[in-house]
């Protein structure tokens, strides 16, 4: 893939600042803060979130900032494991010097790659999930604190990745969490700043533009996988969310 068409999914910025522009608040991002050789603090920003304030500071680190289907187009099991790390803690230390050393090492062989020239897309993807498959396997061997909610919100997402394209309903959820329409809301509004049905549409516009640009199956057959009646349906929502229609999109992509 040609450089021109992926250096909008994923970015890697030095020296990270409250200003800097990302990619878009349905990015995912993880600064990397280099207390020193032997630590290193991992920060997360899960999907319409922010970095905390303390991301901010003096010490050196790097910031790996990608869009959301750069994950969705390996399976779901991967995606599922990218969530949990995204949203179990905001971050976590890491201060065993092989692990250290590890993500360091994967950190520059993705620096390089990505501002080479002749950078390959397939080799960026490849590093990005080497390097998140290492943070999952080290943050699943700590022992932090995790609220209520926050499990809440983890739970929310691990069932909607597997069940978003037979359930759309913000009662589905909720019952299945064992709380109210009202509550689930409540808590994804203050930890994601969108409500059930909010991220369920988003989920399934990134599911739609990855089953249009692949080209496999037809429009009305998206829309049907998707859970709507009809073709004209799924058009009109996806260009109330994209701007233009299912078949511009394809055209363009």
């Amino acid at each position: 893939m040609e450089k021109a068409n992926w250096n909008d999914k994923i970015q890697i910025v030095q020296n990270f600042k409250n200003n800097t522009k990302i990619l878009s608040d349905n990015s995912m991002g993880i600064y990397f803060e280099f207390n020193s050789k032997n630590s290193l603090i991992v920060h997360f920003k899960p999907l319409n979130e922010n970095f905390s304030s303390e991301v901010f500071n003096e010490n050196d680190g790097v910031l790996i900032n990608f869009e959301r289907d750069l994950i969705d187009e390996d399976d779901i099991e991967y995606a599922l494991d990218v969530m949990s790390l995204f949203n179990k803690y905001p971050k976590f230390q890491i201060n065993i010097l092989v692990q250290v050393s590890l993500i360091r090492n994967l950190i520059r062989l993705l620096k390089e790659e990505y501002n080479n020239d002749s950078a390959s897309y397939i080799m960026l993807k490849t590093l990005l999930k080497v390097l998140i498959l290492h943070l999952i396997r080290f943050q699943n061997n700590s022992f932090l604190k995790q609220d209520l909610n926050q499990k809440r919100v983890f739970q929310f997402l691990e069932l909607m990745e597997s069940t978003f394209l037979k359930e759309t309903h913000t009662a589905f959820y909720a019952n299945e969490i064992g709380i109210s329409s009202k509550r689930l809301n409540q808590i994804l509004k203050e930890k994601l700043k969108l409500t059930a049905k909010q991220i369920i549409q988003q989920r399934q516009i990134t599911e739609a533009k990855r089953r249009l640009t692949r080209g496999e199956i037809t429009t009305k057959e998206i829309a049907f996988l998707l859970g709507f009646d009809s073709k004209s349906s799924f058009s009109r929502f996806f260009k109330k969310h994209v701007g233009i229609t299912p078949t511009d999109f394809r055209l363009q992509n």
